[in-house]
């Protein structure tokens, strides 16, 4: 398999957006009928390690596809969530973001994607939890297959069957495993020579935050240079795992306190904050300065930096959405609930600290150790919420023919 040089352009200062039509379709739905969540705390299990956190190496035939892709390929991937978080496209095309991000990928709720091709199809085929594909998801999938064909110049279709096992409304967004397990089996099936940087940048294609799925434990998406354009901008936006402290042994508790259908789209609420938010340009300079400290902070297994950074950067997040025009506000009265709560649990000793995504529900970090406490901490404190616990999880992979 061959390496990519990793390319040398770093990440630039904030330039003035000009926020281009959007052609990234959105998240496709999850699994009617998934596995449901625990609705009380439950034991924190030890994550899942692989030997290594990339993709298994595969081999490809000489200018075609592999030798196994007729008959199907499979790869599954984790969802994460980011820590220091991406929140701003310069450019939708390519899925460029303002700021460099850094996430967790989870031990739970895999994808698990499957890609065979078809030399006499005229149209590519997508199941998404044993249903057939259809309007966004369908056009979304079906993009994301046309640029693998056009990067190995081969023209068969594909026969693409997903499976998710988040759970409905869970609040941990499908788009980063889905993409991840998908960019990983296709590329497989076509036979492109991708390492882990070259997947994580196919990935990124397809969602933003699927190029860190491609990683296992910590990973970093740097945004590139924001003066490149073309191929030297989608070379310079890519992932890499980041090193943390043997010591550091975390949990993500996370309180699913509305399961609904956000009233503000992630997709439009990000480009109103970056057009009209007057904090949007103070928070992505200090979101550089929260990167580098984070960095930091696991490197040395510091676990309160970790969260005291993460849970800044997160609040400093919905403030510029706060103060967009008009403003979009996705925190309710029960986000807020818990954030109370885990202010609470940090007066009375325990290392814990909350982040939130574009919407109400909160993941909070700890201590693996203290998982448990802070579950039943947050169930109490809203007895409607959902409660999820996670720990850090592998990167994506193939899967041989025993699913293994």
């Amino acid at each position: 398999m061959r390496r990519e040089q990793r390319p040398t352009t770093a990440p630039g200062p904030l330039e003035t957006a000009t926020v281009l039509p959007d052609t990234a379709p959105r998240v496709a739905g999850t699994a009617p009928g998934a596995p449901q969540a625990e609705a009380a705390p439950h034991p924190v299990e030890s994550a899942p390690r692989p030997a290594k956190a990339v993709p298994r190496p595969v081999r490809s035939m000489p200018g075609g596809p592999r030798a196994d892709a007729v008959a199907g390929v499979t790869a599954v991937a984790h969802p994460n969530i980011a820590l220091v978080k991406y929140w701003g496209k310069r450019d939708e095309r390519l899925i460029l973001p303002w700021t460099d991000s850094l996430s967790m990928t989870l031990d739970v709720f895999p994808t698990t994607t499957r890609v065979r091709l078809d030399a006499t199809a005229g149209r590519d085929e997508v199941t998404l939890d044993g249903v057939p594909a259809t309007g966004e998801a369908a056009r979304r999938v079906g993009a994301f297959l046309e640029l693998v064909r056009e990067r190995a110049r081969l023209p068969w279709r594909a026969v693409v069957d997903s499976r998710n096992t988040v759970p409905t409304g869970a609040g941990l967004a499908s788009s980063a495993s889905g993409f991840a397990a998908l960019a990983v089996a296709a590329a497989a099936a076509y036979g492109l020579d991708l390492d882990a940087g070259g997947l994580s940048r196919l990935a990124r294609r397809g969602s933003g935050s699927a190029s860190r799925s491609v990683f296992g434990g910590f990973a970093v998406w740097h945004a590139g240079s924001p003066g490149a354009t073309g191929a030297a901008a989608d070379a310079g936006s890519y992932a890499e795992p980041v090193p943390a402290a043997g010591g550091l042994d975390p949990a993500l508790v996370v309180a699913v306190v509305d399961a609904g259908p956000k009233t503000v789209s992630s997709r439009e609420a990000m480009r109103r904050t970056v057009d009209t938010s007057p904090l949007y340009r103070p928070w992505a300079a200090s979101s550089r300065a929260d990167l580098a400290a984070m960095r930091a902070a696991l490197g040395r297994g510091d676990l309160e930096a970790v969260g005291e950074i993460a849970e800044r950067n997160a609040l400093g997040m919905h403030a510029t959405m706060l103060a967009a025009r008009p403003a979009v506000r996705y925190l309710s009265p029960a986000t807020v609930t818990v954030l109370d709560r885990v202010l609470q649990l940090r007066r009375e000793g325990v290392a814990a600290y909350a982040t939130m995504d574009a919407g109400p529900n909160v993941k909070v970090l700890c201590r693996r150790a203290d998982a448990r406490r802070v579950a039943a901490a947050v169930g109490e404190a809203v007895p409607a919420a959902r409660v999820l616990v996670a720990g850090p999880g592998p990167g994506a992979r193939l899967l041989d023919g025993t699913g293994r």
